[in-house]
């Protein structure tokens, strides 16, 4: 019988282990511009540092970590009833934040007086969730830290930061949602806790045992309930604006300033809370509405989990993103994730006698810098040609006996076919001139191809006559509502859209609608 991978884990096979490579990448690209630092720390810490950081109280330390101990401590305590020490129990990681803190903590790496210490990092959690779609064990995040920074400015740069990260990855902005509140600090967030606390009491007899457990230990988390009648219950509860303490509510309208200056776009969501206990005020979350994975990201600011983790108080802020979800999000609005391989020379298999010159010649090619793909396969020529043609590769290389006895070979094109006989003392030189010829041929083609077939369209009228007649890009402009790309897509049988970061202006306003127009952008359909 075969063995599958654990229930609630994936393989990322080349194309999305590209794509994670890529969003590793566009990651460290906009962190670093902010002054972000790679950090990575253990894929197992200390149960307690989790328990004490993130919550006992919390679905993710109660129910979701995976606890791992030795072989030898665990017949121990099974035969001899003997307990691993605290320093044995260990927990694969279920978020970022609370490893990074430890090793900032062990580190000393925000000394009194020194500059605030911002990491990011890329790695796999993991959690016992009821596996879904979006919702694995063994999952993916990028996500920074922000540790020595109290202002209102920090929360700020760091949502901005999120939300550019969004649109580098591929992301409309218009389509995300960027929820934020304040959870209040620990000057006015008890009195308010107590009194969702009485409030879930009162209504006991309406609410789940979960929610009814929960108001004994953090009632707060009631309102994250799935249950719908908790849900409708608790939208007659105490909200925190409405108790926030002055600096609690200077600090959350500040956060709000910088972003109305920034022109971020976001909802408050009073009933918003985080699902680990370490925030403090400022709390935010991204929501991809309509792809059916959830929300997509979020943080918050943590004052006080320093200080909890044995160091001296310092503030923080950070945020985390989910790769699988953030993937799927992209899917669903119909954007490809997909990141391509990169460019590679194809050597045909020349047959076993002559493997060996087959074989130096790609340890030459690599070691000048080329990427080689030498196929070793019992396949026939006509079989490797195909597959070669299928995976995009932009040269192939051809070898035979004759070759051999003139010093020379063949390389062949992928964008037009044409072979070229070159010496194989400059193979090198010849492979990299060709390669550069290929990428700027097919570059030209494809634009020649875009510029042949974009039409302007004015009205929605317009946009499906010229769709029926001609087929290609329709260019409109647009308001940038929601409801207008739905009606050109059901009337004009668009299937895609894409805004070009190269704005034109074709007209002011609306093409759909007639209301004023927003920016242009590309209709299609995709094939």
């Amino acid at each position: 019988m075969a063995i599958n991978a654990p229930e609630g884990t994936r393989d990322l096979l080349p194309d999305e282990a590209l794509f994670w490579n890529q969003f590793k990448q566009t990651a460290a690209e906009v962190f670093g511009a902010y002054g972000y630092l790679p950090i990575e720390t253990p894929i197992m810490e200390q149960t307690e540092l989790f328990v004490r950081g993130i919550g006992e109280a919390t679905d993710v330390v109660s129910k979701e970590m995976f606890t791992a101990i030795s072989g030898e401590n665990l017949r121990r305590w099974v035969e001899e009833g003997k307990a691993p020490k605290a320093k044995s129990r260990l927990s694969l990681r279920p978020e970022g934040t609370a490893g990074v803190v430890r090793a900032v903590v062990e580190n000393n790496l925000v000394p009194q007086g020194a500059t605030p210490f911002k990491a990011y990092y890329a790695e796999a959690m993991f959690r016992g969730e009821r596996p879904q779609k979006g919702r694995l064990r063994q999952f993916h995040q990028v996500g920074i830290e922000w540790l020595g920074a109290p202002d209102p400015a920090a929360d700020a740069e760091g949502i901005i930061m999120l939300m550019e990260f969004y649109q580098r990855l591929g992301f409309d902005l218009s389509k995300l949602r960027l929820l934020i509140n304040s959870m209040g600090d620990p000057a006015c967030r008890p009195a308010y806790r107590d009194a969702v606390r009485s409030f879930i009491l009162d209504h006991a007899d309406e609410m789940c045992d979960e929610c009814r457990e929960r108001a004994e230990i953090n009632p707060l988390r009631a309102f994250d309930c799935k249950n719908e009648r908790c849900h409708e219950v608790m939208q007659g509860a105490p909200l925190m604006r409405d108790n926030l303490c002055d600096e609690c509510r200077d600090h959350y309208e500040q956060v709000k300033r910088y972003l109305d200056a920034a022109g971020i776009a976001y909802v408050e969501d009073p009933t918003l809370v985080r699902g680990l206990d370490y925030y403090t005020r400022t709390v935010f979350e991204v929501e991809a509405p309509g792809a059916g994975v959830g929300s997509i990201g979020g943080g918050g600011r943590y004052d006080g989990l320093v200080e909890l983790e044995g160091g001296k108080p310092t503030p923080g802020v950070g945020f985390a993103v989910g790769f699988e979800r953030a993937m799927l999000a992209l899917e669903a609005f119909g954007v490809d994730p997909a990141s391509d391989a990169p460019s590679c020379i194809y050597v045909a298999n020349a047959g076993a006698e002559l493997r060996g010159e087959v074989f130096a010649l790609c340890a030459e090619l690599r070691a000048a810098g080329l990427r080689v793909k030498l196929d070793e396969s019992e396949q026939s020529p006509g079989w490797k040609f195909a597959e070669y043609e299928m995976k995009g590769v932009p040269l192939r290389l051809e070898l035979g006996p004759k070759d051999i006895e003139q010093n020379q070979c063949v390389l062949v094109r992928r964008d037009n076919g044409e072979k070229s006989f070159v010496s194989l003392d400059s193979l090198v030189e010849s492979a990299n001139t060709l390669m550069d010829a290929v990428h700027d041929g097919m570059y030209a083609k494809a634009k020649r191809n875009l510029d042949e077939n974009i039409y302007d369209a004015f009205t929605l009228e317009e946009a499906k006559r010229l769709q029926q007649e001609h087929g290609g890009f329709i260019r409109t402009m647009w308001c940038g509502d929601e409801a207008c790309e739905i009606r050109m897509k059901e009337e004009a049988g668009m299937t895609s859209r894409c805004i070009p970061f190269a704005q034109q202006h074709l007209a002011d306003t609306c093409a759909i609608c007639g209301k004023p127009a927003k920016k242009m952008i590309y209709w299609g359909v995709a094939y």
